[in-house]
């Protein structure tokens, strides 16, 4: 069906056809259609809206909702410049709130409001995965890093002159890739192809043996046996199967898989393929986080190297029957997309709210059939597995920690990048490579993870004993650990999906409880409550990241609890709001400011 001309303009009708035939017209697809209407047309229009829900046969309030849901996506104007500063904990500690107020001064804009003249709006975004190399923004999704002073001042005149993103100076999108160890998987230099001639010489139902027996595990943090759940998905029924590659690394402090996909994507690929072959799977999506938007062309241009040397595509590497094809699907700024339900759910256009488990994705993935999902990196440590063997990649790391881990190591040190090691590295072996000092703790995988305190550094990083996804941020003895504590506590609070009320309401309500101690007003009580607050988001959250919502405060107030203790107002409960101070305007302006006209007094 083609809209007539007389519905729209000719030129809007002309390109929103032009979307919708590259996309096929599907529903599924709708995540990416919105995508390309926002960029042609600067946001989702109504007319848009209107457009797409009778070409896609689904209602307004579908899309409405679909495009609510994520943060990049915009149902009003947001200026010709949309900028988002970073506001993970490690820009904050190098300025990013100074230099934000300075941009917001400089261009007579409120934070988060858009300009009167409709040319820019500022505001902030939870992390951007570029913490090696901050302050960061994204301007109109493109990342720029290493702000200065300086460099928001030529911003502004840039935005003030409304020059063109593609004509600004190309230095300052520049993103290093910062590998300051390299090991096993960042110094792979082997053919494309290899790995998948040993998986074809094995068969599919040996590779996933191999897999098996090299002990690899899940590099997201959970660390599931990685031949378990492909084995799972190849004896599913159903009448497809689907591989996913979860490269939606939105974790603060994180940001292995930018560099893996910048150094090591046709590995990443060829991890994938493999994966088809071995569950028999003729079609593949990566899963791309929006912030790292600029990676989506290079990555076009693998997928393609690999289609035109016969890794992609039909009868792959002239293995008769063995089809399969990458697609890369992007994401919007929604850190729940992380999740692999949430992602499946976003995969098809909706938007990502987290799936009840039982079923899992292995079963009921992608379009409710058998699906593997797996991040980047375990992708491409699955296809140095089986390319070197399952034995020889056995002997790498720990028993039940096998092969290498990429880290992100940020904040304190004057090293900060990407380091990998054999898993059974010390957080003390880590610290002293990338040159920190006087470290006095150190957040292992997020702050959904673990805050080790210094005499912790001799523990391990593997999966029996600190399990992790790859961050590593670095705080040293100038820094106070509840502030820590609060911006992530406000990260939750901030990316919690509302689909659950523990979660909608507990992460708010531990929010409200670390700004009344930050505000002075704070007690034991409060302490108590947190800790209370704690188990019922344990216990009954929908997902993960309400169950982890809590970490930071718990993991900060055993190893530094006089942190929270030296801003307690009194030992004694203190309700969160103030009566008597609220009434102090109506004292003024009645004039009266005796004993009586105070609530404490009266009570007393």
């Amino acid at each position: 069906m083609v809209l007539p001309d007389n519905d729209f303009g000719r030129h809007t009708t002309a390109k929103l056809n032009q979307i919708l035939d590259r996309h096929g017209r599907n529903a599924a697809n709708l995540l990416q259609i919105l995508h390309e209407t926002q960029d042609h047309f600067g946001y989702i229009t109504p007319d848009a809206i209107t457009c797409l829900a009778a070409q896609l046969a689904i209602p307004r309030a579908r899309i409405e909702s679909v495009a609510s849901f994520y943060s990049f996506l915009h149902l009003k104007h947001q200026g010709a410049y949309r900028v988002l500063f970073s506001d993970n904990i490690t820009d904050r500690m190098l300025g990013s709130q100074a230099l934000m107020q300075q941009m917001c001064q400089q261009l007579w804009v409120e934070p988060g409001r858009v300009s009167e003249d409709d040319l820019v709006s500022i505001a902030t975004t939870s992390c951007t995965g570029m913490c090696d190399q901050g302050p960061a923004l994204l301007v109109n999704g493109r990342a720029i890093t290493r702000l200065t002073h300086q460099r928001v001042q030529e911003i502004c005149h840039l935005i003030r002159n409304r020059t063109p993103l593609a004509d600004w100076p190309a230095d300052f999108f520049h993103v290093s890739d910062n590998i300051r160890r390299r090991g096993l998987l960042l110094d792979n230099q082997q053919t494309p192809g290899n790995a998948l001639r040993a998986g074809l010489a094995l068969g599919g139902e040996n590779t996933v043996a191999a897999i098996k027996q090299s002990g690899l595990r899940g590099r997201g943090g959970a660390g599931f046996p990685t031949g378990l759940k492909w084995e799972a998905c190849r004896n599913a029924p159903g009448t497809a199967r689907y591989v996913v590659c979860n490269a939606d690394e939105g974790e603060p402090g994180t940001f292995k898989d930018r560099v893996l996909l910048t150094r090591q994507a046709s590995l990443a690929f060829e991890g994938m393929t493999l994966c088809a072959l071995a569950v028999g799977a003729q079609q593949g999506f990566l899963y791309l986080r929006g912030e790292y938007r600029y990676l989506l062309e290079p990555l076009q241009s693998v997928l393609q190297q690999r289609r035109n040397t016969n890794l992609l595509g039909k009868n792959i590497l002239g293995q008769a029957g063995f089809d399969f094809d990458i697609e890369i699907h992007l994401g919007a700024g929604a850190y729940i997309c992380g999740e692999e339900s949430a992602l499946l759910e976003s995969l098809e256009g909706k938007r990502g709210v987290p799936r009840s488990r039982p079923p899992f994705p292995v079963t009921h993935g992608y379009l409710q059939q058998p699906t593997a999902v797996d991040n980047v990196e375990t992708f491409c440590q699955a296809a140095l597995a089986v390319q070197m063997g399952a034995e020889n990649y056995r002997a790498i790391g720990t028993a039940k920690s096998t092969g290498s881990k990429l880290i992100s190591v940020s904040g304190d040190c004057p090293r900060p990048g990407i380091y990998e090691y054999p898993f059974g590295v010390s957080v003390r072996e880590v610290l002293q490579d990338c040159g920190a000092v006087n470290a006095r703790a150190v957040q292992v995988s997020g702050p959904s993870g673990i805050c080790v305190a210094e005499n912790e550094f001799d523990r391990k990083l593997g999966f029996e004993d600190l399990p992790t996804a790859g961050a590593f941020m670095v705080f040293d003895d100038s820094r106070d650990l509840f502030e820590v504590a609060r911006n992530f506590v406000h990260f939750f609070a901030h990316e919690s999906c509302g689909f659950c009320t523990p979660c909608r309401v507990g992460t708010s309500m531990l929010k409200q409880s670390m700004d009344k101690i930050a505000a002075g007003h704070g007690t034991r009580h409060d302490l108590a409550e947190i800790e209370h607050l704690d188990r019922v988001l344990q216990t009954s959250s929908h997902c993960g990241l309400g169950r982890s919502a809590c970490n930071p405060v718990l993991h900060t107030l055993k190893h530094f609890r006089p942190a929270y203790e030296n801003r307690l107002k009194s030992l004694d409960f203190e309700p969160a709001f103030d009566l008597d101070g609220a009434l102090a305007r109506a004292r003024l302006m009645t004039g009266r400011d005796d004993t009586g006209a105070h609530l404490n007094a009266e009570e007393s």
